[in-house]
């Protein structure tokens, strides 16, 4: 069981629907910053999730499963790192729904983190997958908080086409996998 601080349980080891969601999509932002790292584009890394193990079982050293642990602070966001002098802070969430983004999937502290990079000039957002539509998006984080206002008071998730309208669309290529660089240079030339 992993728990935040202070906060409800978010884990139970038993089989949960939405475990592993996003993690082809992180697969291939991992692939996609190597891709980044090796060619002295940009320096981009995915961020460990700090964790604190309570419960070991030991049938044999090899076989070794983490049986309890928590979260020793809510995690911000995947990845961070540095493009042309520009500081990058932002997550990876995908949806298998074809009409909108549930705005839900972003955690409230996952939004302030963003906010704060976003607030010293950072270039804050979230890189959307839509499975259903086998598409890409950058979605800046001054975007994305007109919809996290709005959810407070009414629609709870991000229509496909808002999406569409508000975001960067990023091409899937051979090398990189996903270049969301691309719509970086696109969002910094608008800037």
């Amino acid at each position: 069981m992993i728990k935040y601080p202070t906060q409800k349980k978010v884990y139970q080891s038993k089989p949960i629907s939405t475990k592993n969601r996003g993690m082809g999509f992180e697969t291939l932002i991992d692939q996609t910053n190597s891709y980044y790292l090796d060619k002295q584009i940009a320096v981009i890394h995915k961020k460990p999730t700090p964790v604190q193990i309570v419960k070991v079982d030991y049938p044999a050293r090899q076989k070794a499963r983490i049986k309890e642990a928590y979260y020793k602070t809510p995690s911000t966001t995947d990845y961070n790192g540095i493009y042309k002098g520009y500081y990058i802070d932002f997550d990876v969430k995908e949806t298998r729904s074809k009409t909108a983004f549930p705005i839900k999937n972003i955690h409230p502290h996952q939004i302030e983190h963003l906010k704060a990079v976003h607030e010293q000039k950072g270039l804050a957002f979230i890189l959307i997958a839509f499975k259903a539509h086998q598409t890409y998006h950058l979605l800046p984080f001054d975007k994305l908080y007109v919809y996290v206002k709005r959810s407070l008071k009414g629609r709870k998730s991000i229509t496909y086409e808002e999406i569409i309208e508000d975001s960067y669309a990023i091409k899937e290529s051979y090398l990189p996998a996903i270049d969301y660089l691309k719509a970086v240079d696109l969002w910094l030339n608008e800037k």
